[in-house]
C-alpha cells in the first residue's frame, strides 16, 4: 500500500519510500544496471526538495528523462499540468502508467510516458513542454541535456540532477579548472548554475559518485552569423588538447596556423589565449571566420 499519503481531498499523489521501491523493482523482477546508470531515489524528501527548486508551477509541462520506477515522476505531477516522461527501459516504460494510476490515480491524465532513447527523441507527444526537471542517467546526462535543449526551444527552465563533477563543468565560468566543453555548449543555451547537492543515501542501489543539482533558465543564445554547428566545432578544436594555445589547436580546424591566427584576430582574441578562457561568445565570434 501507498506510503507518505496526501491529503484525500488535494488529490496530490502518493510518494515512493525505500519499501515501495523495492517492492516495485521485485515485482518487475528488475535489478539496476550500471550500464543505464540505474540508482533509483528512494527518499520521499528529495524528490520535494528537487520539484521545489525546480522552480516549476501548475503551468508547466514538464519533461522527465529516466523516470525508472516513477519516484520524481509522482512529485512532479503534484504540481505540474503536465508530465511526459521518457523511458528507454521497455520493462520500466510499461510499468509506469500502473504505478502513477496506484499511487496518483486523480493525476493519471496529466502524465504519459515515451518509450523512447532521450539521445534520439525527435518530438514528443502533446502540448509543447516548457520545463525539464530529471535525474539523469549520469553515463549520458550531458548529451542527453544538450540535445533536449536543442530540439525543444520551448523548455524555458529546469533542474537537473547528475554526477557532482559534471555538474561543477556544466556551471563553470572562463577561467576555472572545471571549465570546458559542457561549459561551453550549456551556456549557448541557458543561464545554468549549482543548485545543491544530493548524498548518496537517498538512492538505491546507492552510487559510487556524488550527485549534484544543476539549475537553468533559457536565455537568447549569441548574436552571430556563425551557426550552432560551427561554434560548437570551434568549442570542440579548442578544448581537444587543453594544454594548447588557441592558433595551433584551432589550426586544423581552419586548415592552417595562419587562418587560425587571423580568424582570432578578427575576433580580437590573442592567438595564444587558451580555451578555458573563452565565453561563449567569445566562440561565437571566432566561428564566424568559418567557411559557410
Amino acid at each position: 500500500m501507498p506510503t507518505d499519503s496526501a491529503d484525500p481531498a488535494s488529490a496530490g499523489p502518493s510518494l515512493l519510500g525505500p519499501a515501495e521501491v523495492r517492492s516495485l523493482a521485485s515485482a518487475l523482477g528488475l535489478r539496476p544496471t550500471k550500464q543505464r546508470g540505474q540508482n533509483f531515489v528512494i527518499d520521499p524528501n528529495t524528490v520535494r526538495r528537487i520539484v521545489r527548486d525546480s522552480g516549476i508551477t501548475p503551468s508547466d509541462v514538464v519533461v522527465e528523462v529516466g523516470p525508472g520506477l516513477g519516484s520524481l515522476t509522482l512529485a512532479l505531477l503534484g504540481v505540474a499540468r503536465r508530465v511526459v516522461a521518457i523511458e528507454v527501459d521497455p520493462v520500466l516504460a510499461d510499468a509506469l502508467p500502473a504505478t502513477i494510476a496506484t499511487y496518483a490515480g486523480d493525476l493519471a491524465d496529466r502524465f504519459e510516458v515515451v518509450h523512447a532513447d532521450a539521445m534520439r527523441v525527435t518530438s514528443l507527444p502533446g502540448p509543447a513542454p516548457t520545463a525539464l526537471v530529471a535525474n539523469l542517467p549520469y553515463n549520458v546526462s550531458v548529451p542527453v541535456l544538450l540535445h533536449l535543449l536543442a530540439l525543444l526551444p520551448s523548455l524555458e527552465h529546469g533542474l537537473v540532477m547528475v554526477q557532482s563533477e559534471v555538474a561543477d563543468r556544466l556551471a563553470a565560468r572562463p577561467g576555472s579548472k572545471t571549465y570546458g566543453i559542457p561549459s561551453v555548449k550549456a551556456a549557448w543555451f541557458a543561464d545554468v548554475r549549482r543548485a545543491g547537492a544530493i548524498g548518496r543515501n537517498v538512492f538505491w542501489p546507492a552510487p559510487n559518485v556524488d550527485s549534484g543539482l544543476v539549475a537553468w533558465t533559457r536565455r537568447e543564445p549569441p548574436s552571430t552569423t556563425a551557426t550552432r554547428t560551427q561554434v560548437f566545432a570551434v568549442v570542440d578544436a579548442a578544448f581537444a588538447q587543453r594544454r594548447k594555445a588557441l592558433r595551433p589547436a584551432l589550426r586544423g580546424l581552419f586548415g592552417s596556423a595562419e587562418a587560425s591566427t587571423g580568424a582570432l584576430a578578427a575576433a580580437g582574441i590573442d592567438p595564444m589565449t587558451r580555451g578555458e578562457q573563452l565565453a561563449v561568445e567569445d566562440f561565437a565570434r571566432i566561428a564566424e571566420a568559418l567557411p559557410a
